[in-house]
């Protein structure tokens, strides 16, 4: 009889609303967890992706002191002084395909290496082409966040 107002309505008439107001799930109107990728999902790890290329290539490559490389966060390698011929490019590129992809490179389709390799090859070109705009990452950076970006737009990153 107290939890009735003057007017007999209940003060607690809709325990639902106050349980779902403080975090406790309502069952019933849950929606079964979705079991495929969809588009939001997909332009979220996108994003994501590219922050987190971006950020790791300031933290690993161009911190004003040298990152050891046990403590890089994805580019686990150091970039050569002179430019890389896909002998070079290989081993730099499973590093990022073992982090991103979960399994070698060589395990990969057999044409995959060379497709990045021209991605890095022709990212490295752009960058060094008179009147390229500026950026804040020389070419061979700028190559390997564009393999990175590759990576984290992949279809086998999104699967699960």
């Amino acid at each position: 009889r107290r939890a009735r107002g003057d007017d007999r309505s209940a003060l607690f008439d809709t325990w639902g609303d106050y349980l779902a107001a403080i975090g406790l799930p309502d069952h019933s109107l849950d929606l079964p967890r979705g079991t495929q990728t969809n588009a939001l999902m997909m332009a979220a790890f996108e994003r994501l992706g590219i922050a987190l290329c971006d950020r790791a290539l300031e933290h690993d490559l161009k911190a004003g002191e040298p990152v050891p490389i046990e403590r890089r966060l994805i580019f686990a390698f150091d970039l050569p002084r002179e430019d890389l011929d896909e002998a070079a490019f290989a081993p730099r590129f499973d590093v990022l395909h073992r982090t991103f992809l979960s399994y070698p490179a060589r395990l990969a389709p057999p044409d995959r290496q060379g497709k990045f390799f021209a991605l890095y090859k022709g990212t490295v070109a752009r960058h060094r082409a008179k009147g390229a705009p500026r950026s804040r990452f020389t070419p061979a950076e700028a190559g390997w966040a564009a393999v990175c970006y590759g990576l984290v737009r992949h279809p086998e990153f999104v699967l699960y």
